[in-house]
């Protein structure tokens, strides 16, 4: 049972790393052998020239860099107030509000697109990065996870902390908060992982290049009136993804560990 569990994950492991090989293969070899893998064939850094001049993609970092620091923020701080609420406090409607948040986990961002898009309208939002954000900035999925951590904390470190004088507030800064570290690191992984690749709503919203993230600047490179040039695409997709890449190359270890202390899988 241990060999087949061995050979199906390493069989799993290797067909998901198989589209990544082949796009560093293609982004660091000329177009003619994007598709004809000789193995010594001369290496080439012009498709990562090309994609550069191509796009601006340091105005695409900027803006998905901010994009996704305004989402951040914005979710750990309504997500952990709510969360404090549904854990900590009895009020009146609390299971009811609780339900109707559980029931925003199954419904599709997608559902929502035309509501979302005539909210930001009224509010005169539409190009800009505020815009994008905001629909975002209230998770379901990040109330559910920090309450379930809330809640598996003991209630005499709520007592220690009234004797010692802490209010509400300061017993959720001074003790919920440091005890869900993990969590924060985990949801924010996921968070900021989600946000960085997300296209469709950004694509709704973003008309000029002084707002428009990385997944929206990528696709002037599948316009097909102008060719679609594999090796230029694929080094175009690496420096859009090459943040992410290396902070999970830096920070693989704390990666593992917040989602192991999370129960996320």
């Amino acid at each position: 049972m241990k060999l087949l569990q061995k050979i199906a994950t390493y069989t799993l492991a290797i067909i998901w790393i198989l589209p990544l090989i082949y796009t560093f293969w293609a982004a660091s070899h000329e177009e003619k052998y994007s598709s004809d893998f000789t193995l010594f064939a001369p290496l080439s850094g012009q498709a990562f020239f090309d994609a550069w001049i191509q796009a601006p993609f340091l105005q695409y970092l900027t803006n998905t860099f901010f994009l996704v620091t305004i989402i951040l923020i914005g979710q750990m701080v309504l997500c952990t107030l709510a969360a404090y609420a549904f854990a900590k406090f009895d009020f009146y409607g609390k299971n009811i509000a609780f339900f109707l948040v559980l029931m925003q986990l199954m419904i599709m961002p997608e559902n929502l697109i035309i509501e979302n898009y005539k909210t930001v309208a009224n509010f005169n939002l539409i190009d800009t990065t505020w815009g994008m954000a905001i629909p975002y900035i209230a998770s379901a999925f990040g109330i559910f996870l920090l309450r379930q951590t809330f809640k598996t904390i003991p209630s005499e470190l709520d007592d220690a902390a009234k004797i010692e004088g802490c209010s509400p507030i300061g017993t959720l800064f001074r003790v919920y908060i440091p005890l869900s570290k993990p969590t924060y690191l985990a949801y924010a992984l996921v968070s900021v992982s989600y946000h960085w690749n997300n296209f469709l709503w950004p694509l709704v919203i973003a008309n000029s290049n002084e707002v428009k993230p990385l997944t929206v600047g990528l696709a002037i490179f599948a316009a097909p009136e102008s060719g679609v040039q594999w090796s230029t695409i694929s080094a175009a997709t690496l420096i859009s993804v090459a943040p992410l890449l290396i902070a999970f190359l830096i920070f693989q270890k704390e990666f593992v560990n917040s989602f192991l202390h999370t129960g996320i899988k």
